[in-house]
């Protein structure tokens, strides 16, 4: 009987785990949900007759093994760093693996292996990547057959919260994992612009963040995603004069994250700092100094620039970083009181919706030398404050992709990402027929 194990049950795991277990009793299989927290995996079974739950430490080499030989096909929706593990063991296990991350070079270094294995290793299977790139390569597979010349490629996608549920100064709410909002833009960006090859280092990603419109949705700012650059050959891009992957914010955001990272919030090598204080106020009051400010007053006279020091000022008086409130325990450096600040006061309340907006605008040349901007929109609104449209769009993708295989309808083997058409073309109809749909518009 074919079964399907996913390790991880958290914030992105929930519209996954409906699908799979629908999936799953239609057809026979059966489903193990494998978390840490066993409450939390037990509390995502809607379906007892086919699924079930397991806590689990990953990091157990015996308890992995036995979970991963009974199963068919493995879905990971663990921490990054844990997917080594789980890769290493579905690939001396002979299992294939999904998750909707980004691929590393630990993993790059597994794929001789995984292909002489015949098996498949599919990864950023989510949203951005994954929806990103099969959308992405699907318009550009249909430019090129009609004879068009690709010359910029942008794309854009962010996780925001819906207009109806926006009710702080932040104008953000989290719907997916709280550490990797605090990292954002850490590694820096780079990326192609009119011939050139841009560099941006941290903190200088979020500085003056562009404009972008979306009609039906407040302004919206965009900050440069990772590197672009290594997409340009996994799009066949080469030629283009501007490749770049951009995050989606609303634009009040990243004049606010503009600030907290000039501030060093996000500083994971302050230990010593944070060993210091006991309180917020402490310790904002050191980070102060740090930047050479007597005051938040002060910081934002000689940083922020004169139309935004209002919304900042709102912004981290509602963060309460002036307060004495106790120090989180356990935190060892400033990243650590960020987040765990952001998920006290940024949380998706019941009743809370969020939504995910991807654009791309993909300029060419027509075989006549006409040229043209073709702009292809996703706007998904979430259920509820559990099924979010950030779970659902980067867990049905995932949920696809593990059925496809099981029926064999993946006729692939190796690492992969999803630029190839055996992936993106059924997992996009799929996805069509589920509400996840592109609205195109050509000038």
């Amino acid at each position: 009987m074919p079964h399907i194990l996913v390790f991880g049950a958290g914030k992105s795991a929930t519209v996954l785990l409906d699908f799979l277990q629908q999936a799953c009793t239609q057809r026979g299989w059966q489903l193990t949900i494998a978390d840490a927290n066993g409450q939390q995996a037990a509390a995502r079974i809607t379906h007892p007759a086919v699924a079930c739950a397991v806590e689990v430490r990953v990091e157990d080499a015996a308890q992995r093994q036995q979970l991963v030989e009974a199963a068919g096909v493995v879905v990971s929706l663990l921490p990054p760093h844990l997917h080594l593990l789980v890769a290493q063991t579905c690939l001396a296990a002979g299992r294939s693996l999904l998750t909707a991350s980004y691929v590393d070079d630990e993993l790059r270094r597994l794929a001789p292996q995984v292909q002489a294995a015949g098996l498949l290793f599919l990864c950023e299977m989510g949203l951005d990547p994954g929806i990103d790139h099969m959308s992405a390569c699907q318009l550009l597979n249909r430019i090129r057959e009609s004879g068009g010349q690709v010359t910029s490629f942008v794309s854009h996608c962010g996780g925001l919260i819906a207009p109806a549920s926006d009710t702080n100064p932040w104008h953000y709410k989290i719907s997916w994992n709280p550490r990797n909002i605090v990292r954002a833009g850490s590694g820096g960006a780079v990326y192609k612009q009119d011939h050139r090859i841009v560099h941006k280092s941290y903190p200088e990603v979020f500085d003056g963040c562009p404009s972008l419109t979306v009609p039906g949705l407040p302004p919206l700012a965009w900050y440069p995603n990772r590197d672009s650059l290594a997409y340009i050959p996994l799009y066949g891009l080469q030629e283009a004069d501007t490749f770049l992957r951009t995050t989606l914010r609303y634009a009040p955001f990243c004049a606010g994250w503009k600030a907290v990272v000039d501030l060093g919030l996000t500083a994971e090598d302050d230990a010593a700092t944070v060993a210091g204080c006991s309180t917020y106020d402490q310790w904002f009051s050191r980070k102060l100094q740090a930047a050479g400010a007597g005051s938040l007053k002060d910081f934002i006279q000689t940083q922020v620039p004169a139309d935004n020091r209002a919304t900042v000022t709102e912004q981290f008086f509602f963060l309460d970083f002036d307060k004495p409130k106790p120090l989180p325990s356990g935190a060892a450096c400033s990243a650590d009181i960020l987040q765990r600040r952001l998920e006290e006061k940024l949380i998706l309340a019941p009743g809370d919706r969020d939504l995910v907006v991807m654009r791309h605008e993909i300029g060419y040349r027509t075989p006549v030398g006409e040229e043209r901007l073709l702009t292809s929109t996703l706007v998904v609104e979430g259920r509820d404050h559990v099924h979010t449209a950030m779970a659902t769009t980067v867990g049905l993708p995932l949920g696809i992709a593990a059925v496809l295989l099981l029926e064999g309808r993946l006729p692939l083997t190796g690492l992969h990402i999803p630029t190839h058409p055996l992936i993106y073309e059924p997992v996009l109809r799929e996805l069509e027929q589920l509400g996840i749909r592109f609205v195109e518009q050509e000038e």
